[in-house]
This record gives C-alpha cells, structure tokens and sequence, in this order.
C-alpha cells in the first residue's frame, strides 16, 4: 500500500512538472560578459562592436566583457552562460540571415541571440548594419534582470513622496533620502520654474550613488532637446549639490565627453509602448575640488499633469571600475512610472 501510495505522488509530481516551467540551472557568469561563438573569420568585428568603449565614462571600459569559443566548442558546460551570442554560418543549411531572440534556454536568467546565414559575407554585412541593435537587446535584458532584483526591497519612504505627485520608482532600499523640496529656478538659461526635487543616496562603502526625481511644468516639445535637458539639468543640481569650496557646485562636463541624448523605449519588464530620452554624459564640480562621474538621466512627459519628469543617477567612485555599478543604477531609472501607467 505504501509503496503504490508512493508511485502515485510521484507520478502527481512529474506531472506537475511536465505542465509548469522547465527546471534550469542557475546561468554563470557575471554581470555584462558575454560569450561569443562563431567561425574564426567573424569574430574580430562581433567582438569589436559588443567591447566596444562604453560612452560616458571617465576612464575605457568595454559595454560588454566578452570571451569567445569557436562553435565546435561550444559544449554543456558553456550553454549555461548568461549572455550568449551565437553565429551559425552554413551554406547548405541557409539562404538568408536570419535572427532569433531568445531568453532561458539552458539555464535562468539567460539571453541568447542565434544569428544563421549561408556565408561570412552575408553575415559580415548583417553585422554592419544591425551590431550595436543586438549589443543593445542585450544591454537592455541586463537592466531588466536588476528591476527584478529591485522590486524586493525598495524605500517606501521615497516612493511615498512620489506617489503624491502621481509618481513612482523603484528606488533601492539601501539608498537614505537627503531631500524633499521645491525649488526656484530663475537663470538666464531656466526662466521661473518651480521645480519639485527628490534626492536619494547611497553612500555606503567606497562609492558614492545618487538618484534624483525632478519635475517641471511641460511647455513644448523643445524642452526634451539635448541642449534643453542639459540645461535644466545644470539649473537644478547647480543649485543642490555643492562641495566643501564655498561657492561650488555641480556642472556638466563639455569638452571631453559632450552630454548626448537619444529616445529610448521603456524596458518590458515596466511600462511597454511608452519611450523616454535618455541622456549620458559626465558631471564635474565647478569652482571647486576636482571631482567628477558619470551620471544618466531619463525624462519623460507627464500627459497627466502636463509636467516634465526626469530621473537621474550619477556616481563618484574616484580611481574605480564604474562600468556594473553605473548600470546597475541606471536600471532604477527604467522603473520611472507616469500617472496614467499601473
């Protein structure tokens, strides 16, 4: 009796399983590395443009560490890896390139990328044409796997505050709030604007991470130029982040690394179909001690309330790697959510 009473919870348990999601290993390796596998004959131009230089930062590091294996390599061992970029050249097998994105195939969480084409030639052009597009598929699969994380553990003191004002974002519970205002913003650039602020920081350990939520009234389109969220945001960190030089404050920095923006869309795993303008660049102190970082911005509209919203991130790790941190902080800025989004 036992031993029927036995087999029959076994069987209710292999069939539980056969009807849910598929058991996977835990996938290895570590946060923006990439395993590359191809022929020989490509492998210079896919690892060029997946390491290329991280733009934004103040000293060369690559947007994704990448290692490479040739396909008839490619064994067990390796199908678990984090990121996986698969080239399969074959004439016989193909007669057009073709692209397939993929996610948990051996192991969770994974992102994989299998590009099929019947010669390098083919290919070579493909990559061309749509390499940095599948760098950025990737890029952005890493950001969604922090929201994930983030989503645990958040301030809800700072969440609350944002919540008044129809907002939210995911700031991580680790990060202390340093300040709640509203501020007066009349310069030359930035003509009577009411500007509310909120400021986090986690400044713990030897790196220094920074999150702000600022919103202003939306007046036109010109407001989400390159130049016109430079400026605003010059306006409104000048006048809230100061050093121990009195009379200093934070500036954006021009000459070695101009701030650039770019429309992007929201990630999957938070508000599909809407897009913001992400801005990069690199922030100094003015007047002062000769500190700097890298910081990204995302802004978006407000339809709701007619207001512009910004979220911001910026870091100070003085003769550090910025590169994991930097992203892992601009992930926080891809939970920005508008009134009307749930």
């Amino acid at each position: 009796m036992k031993k029927m009473l036995f087999l029959a919870l076994s069987a209710l348990v292999l069939m539980s399983c056969s009807k849910s999601e598929r058991l996977l290993t835990s996938a290895t390796g570590s946060i923006y590395e990439c395993l590359v596998v191809s022929a020989g004959g490509v492998k210079e131009p896919i690892c060029a443009t997946m390491g290329a230089d991280m733009y934004g930062l103040p000293q060369m590091e690559p947007v994704f560490t990448v290692s490479h294996v040739p396909v008839a390599q490619f064994d067990n061992f390796l199908k678990s890896t984090r990121n996986i970029l698969l080239v399969d050249i074959d004439e016989h097998k193909y007669t057009m390139v073709q692209t397939k994105y993929s996610r948990d195939i051996w192991s969770k969480p994974q992102a994989m990328v299998r590009i099929q084409a019947p010669s390098e030639e083919a290919f070579l052009q493909y990559w061309s044409e749509n390499g940095e597009a599948v760098r950025e598929w990737f890029v952005r699969e890493e950001l969604a796997r922090q929201i994930r994380f983030y989503r645990a553990n958040t301030n809800k003191d700072a969440r609350a505050i944002l919540n008044k004002q129809g907002y939210d974002l995911l700031i991580p519970e680790d990060y202390i709030l340093i300040m709640d205002t509203v501020l007066s913003i009349n310069d030359q650039m930035v003509n009577n604007q009411m500007v509310n602020v909120l400021w986090c920081c986690n400044n713990k350990g030897p790196m220094r991470k920074d999150v702000l939520v600022y919103s202003y009234p939306y007046t036109s389109q010109e407001q989400f130029s390159n130049e016109a969220l430079v400026e605003m945001r010059n306006a409104v960190l000048g006048q809230i982040v100061t050093a121990q030089v009195p009379g200093s404050h934070m500036g954006t920095e021009y000459k070695h690394f101009p701030p650039v923006s770019r429309s992007v869309p929201m990630l999957r795993d938070t508000v599909g179909g809407f897009y913001g303008v992400e801005t990069r660049g690199l922030w100094k102190i003015e007047d002062g001690e000769a500190m700097g970082g890298p910081y990204v911005s995302l802004t978006r509209l407000d339809q709701v309330n007619a207001r512009v919203v910004t979220a911001e991130t910026f870091l100070f790790a003085a003769g550090q790697k910025k590169r994991n941190a930097m992203r892992q902080c601009e992930a926080v800025l891809y939970t920005l959510k508008m009134p009307n989004e749930k």
